[in-house]
């Protein structure tokens, strides 16, 4: 255990930290302090010392240099069991540092103000108190930091038995690590950004966690969910659940990909989403007529699923919802007498999500793999009519431009191979994942049955042969969107002309793994 005797407190978050340094105080503590901590600590009558008394140096350059100094970091980097930095500690007349409690100019704070200047931001760039904090880790055999507030009670309990263990020392100065390399990591990437640097040579994230997770895919699996620190608010990570059991981690998945999907529609819509794949989209005049298009697209499938919309949910939507089992319900908002529907079930997530601000900011897509990260930007890309080519003698009609749009918006969203078939302004079937591009139509074709007459047909990238076309002919398919872009283009173009199928290319693809 250690004792603790000295102590340096320089905080730009204050919360507790009087009652710390009273506490302290009464343990015959004494304090160092510098600047506004210090002002604060001695007008709440705590003696306290000024770190110029110790350094014997002014704070010079506007508060830019204080800590930085002999006096205060060979008093926290002295090994004290070793005879040679004891004796020059002596030489000099130096005091170790038993405890630094420190935390950061409010550097996230200031460049999250919607009129911040460069120049506050690199105001609010914290030197010395890195440096303290990183000392004091370093040297954890001897010395206690604290940069968390939540950490304080647990110190002083310990002080009361006799001193601070090994164990407390070491969990806190990670935590104190974690600390500045999240401070660190917010700097690079708000300067990156404001260099231009798109992908620079090493990529520095950092995550706060939001909650626990009681596990992951499968209950071998342990998890838990971390959110972006200056993500916008239209996710998941800023979510206001209303009613429910805790979410899961496949909930959160899928009910990502659910507000990906929805997301892409201006008018009503509804989504209902199983394994990170629509099972269900719909979209209509109100927010129920979206859901029921949405339920009638699969019926079986929706069971057990998670649905979005982007409509407030009113008391007629909530009541055709509680009819079936369903796992969370996402929107804009949830009016009073639907909430009260609703919560008759007692399971069933209710979460309210500014689904309009989905996607403002879009976070790069990270995908780990086994010794590395995968990082590519979101797939934001959308098209309208203007962006197509039609390549067939016959071109769409303008309802059949309505509903292959409103399936290219959907088919982006499903793994690949994707095809996704669509009518009336709701999807009929979903072919997804297959390892080749006619085994997802199969599977959509059968899936709409003796709908897929007159249904139009979404890919999510080119069709390495007619195969898909023949398919979707025999189906009674009439129009088809899909990227283009195979040596054999030709023979799907020719296919479609033969059975006065309407083909459209839109010069991009949604490769979706």
């Amino acid at each position: 255990m250690i004792q603790i005797r000295r102590a340096l407190i320089s905080v730009s978050d204050k919360t507790d930290v009087v009652d710390l340094a009273r506490s302290l105080s009464r343990h015959g503590v004494e304090i160092i302090s510098t600047g506004g901590t210090k002002r604060t600590l001695a007008e709440a009558g705590i003696p306290v010392i000024g770190v110029s008394e110790v350094t014997g140096f002014p704070e010079i350059l506007d508060g830019r240099v204080k800590t930085l100094h002999p006096r205060i970091h060979a008093g926290l980097l002295a090994i004290r069991d070793r005879d040679e930095h004891r004796r020059q500690l002596e030489e000099r007349k130096i005091e170790p540092i038993d405890l630094v409690v420190v935390n950061l100019y409010p550097f996230q704070q200031t460049i999250t103000k919607p009129d911040v200047s460069f120049e506050d931001a690199i105001e609010n760039i914290d030197i010395g108190g890195p440096s303290m904090v990183r000392a004091a880790a370093k040297n954890h055999r001897f010395t206690t930091v604290l940069v968390d507030p939540a950490d304080y009670g647990g110190v002083l309990e310990e002080m009361g038995r006799g001193g601070i263990t090994s164990e407390t020392r070491k969990r806190l100065a990670a935590k104190a690590f974690r600390h500045t390399a999240a401070y660190d990591a917010l700097i690079a990437s708000y300067l990156s950004a404001e260099a231009g640097e798109t992908w620079p040579e090493k990529w520095t994230v950092t995550y706060e966690k939001k909650q626990d997770l009681r596990y992951g895919e499968n209950p071998h699996q342990p998890a838990a969910f971390y959110r972006q620190p200056m993500a916008a608010t239209g996710n998941l990570a800023h979510a206001d659940q209303l009613h429910g059991k805790a979410l899961s981690y496949n909930n959160i998945n899928d009910a990502n990909a659910a507000l990906e999907i929805v997301s892409e529609f201006n008018g009503p819509a509804a989504v209902a989403v199983k394994h990170m794949n629509p099972c269900g989209v719909g979209i209509g005049e109100t927010a129920l007529e979206a859901y029921e298009k949405a339920f009638e697209a699969d019926p079986v499938s929706i069971f057990g699923g998670i649905v979005a919309l982007n409509r407030p949910v009113d008391e007629a939507t909530a009541r055709r919802m509680k009819e079936i089992f369903l796992e969370i319900i996402l929107a804009p908002d949830f009016e009073p007498a639907a909430l009260e529907v609703l919560r008759e079930k007692k399971n069933l997530r209710l979460l309210k999500v500014e689904v309009s601000a989905f996607g403002d900011a879009p976070s790069p897509r990270l995908q780990t793999v086994e010794g590395g990260l995968l990082v590519q930007e979101a797939d934001r890309k959308s098209i309208d009519q203007k962006d197509c080519e039609v390549v067939t003698s016959r071109a769409p009609s303008e309802q059949e431009w309505e509903q292959l749009l409103f399936a290219w918006r959907v088919v982006k969203h499903v793994k690949s191979n994707a095809i996704v078939l669509a009518k009336d302004s709701r999807t009929i079937g979903v072919g997804a994942g297959q390892m080749n591009r006619v085994g997802a139509a199969r599977i959509a074709l059968e899936q709409a049955g003796e709908a897929a007459r007159d249904a139009v047909l979404a890919s999510d990238a080119f069709f390495p042969m007619k195969d898909t076309v023949e398919a979707a002919a025999a189906a009674g398919v009439r129009a088809i969107i899909q990227p283009g872009g195979s040596v054999r283009d030709q023979e799907s173009i020719e296919e479609a002309n033969r059975h006065g199928i309407a083909m459209i290319f839109t010069g991009v693809r949604h490769f979706k793994h």
